[in-house]
């Protein structure tokens, strides 16, 4: 089964491209709460993108599904709805899914979930050392429907320098074997082009089919359309790109269980040297 693809971006016209050429969700990401913080000074995607965002995508796509990442559990604060006001008011803008970031608690996700009340899709995204400890107990909860391992805040939590050692060093598939009887989807991280990013895309998507994988986003550099002006070419780059994913995936659904094998030990040798470097 192909990965269900996801791009980030708030730009309509760049969503309209996404989705013309093959990519399953739209994701808004309103997330700010706390971001800075833990990721200030690092070269790093922060969004804060608006309710008003989430109505414009909307309105621009057809087939694509509309995801948005709602900001950690909350109270009110001064300029800020709570995590209860937050969801409501995304879910009437038009969010199919809603993914929520930096959980820590069973009391975490049940006050996610009762906000959501049936209304959405709702995504977990596994990010912190204390949802990968208690992801044997969220699984077993129904109206969790999804669930995506973070790999960039986990990565920091657990004071790596690669966010791809969660994957040479066996985390994600621990994470993986966990999740996948409940038969709930899952997914972790981000790919770039084929044959682009410090990890070539390819190794990485030959791991999502090796561990069960069913999602993926497309990373910032997939495509950065904050370093392309021409429209026309932000087009071309997707449409070619999508379908040369989607190309590799066809081989990679075809592969034995060595060929896997062989691949997650070629991801483990270059991870091992790229951390050298950092």
């Amino acid at each position: 089964m192909a990965l269900k693809l996801m791009y980030i971006t708030n730009r309509p016209e760049v969503a309209r491209i996404a989705e013309e050429a093959g990519v399953d969700r739209i994701f808004i990401d309103m997330e700010y709460i706390g971001k800075d913080l833990r990721q200030g000074g690092l070269d790093t995607v922060q969004n804060h993108h608006t309710f008003e965002d989430i109505k414009a995508i909307r309105s621009s796509i057809s087939a694509a599904k509309l995801q948005v990442r709602v900001n950690p559990i909350h109270n009110a604060i001064l300029d800020y709805c709570n995590t209860e006001d937050e969801v409501s008011r995304a879910i009437y803008c038009g969010a199919d899914i809603l993914m929520l970031p930096m959980y820590k608690t069973m009391d975490d996700v049940e006050r996610f979930l009762k906000a959501v009340d049936g209304r959405a899709t709702t995504l977990l995204l596994a990010e912190t050392v204390e949802a990968a400890s208690i992801m044997s107990e969220v699984v077993k909860i129904k109206e969790v429907d999804e669930i995506h391992i973070g790999l960039n805040d986990l990565h920091l939590a657990k004071g790596m320098r690669f966010m791809f050692e969660l994957l040479a060093d066996g985390s994600v598939d621990r994470l993986c074997n966990i999740i996948r009887p409940s038969g709930k989807p899952y997914g972790f991280g981000g790919i770039a082009r084929l044959g682009h990013g410090v990890l070539p895309a390819e190794k990485i998507i030959m791991e999502h089919y090796r561990v069960g994988s069913s999602m993926a986003i497309l990373s910032r550099a997939f495509c950065d359309v904050n370093k392309i002006d021409d429209i026309a070419l932000i087009n071309q780059l997707f449409k070619t790109e999508v379908k040369r994913i989607r190309e590799a995936e066809d081989c990679f659904s075809k592969c034995t269980k060595d060929q896997f094998e062989q691949n997650r030990q070629e991801v483990v040798k270059l991870v091992n040297e790229i951390t050298k470097t950092l």
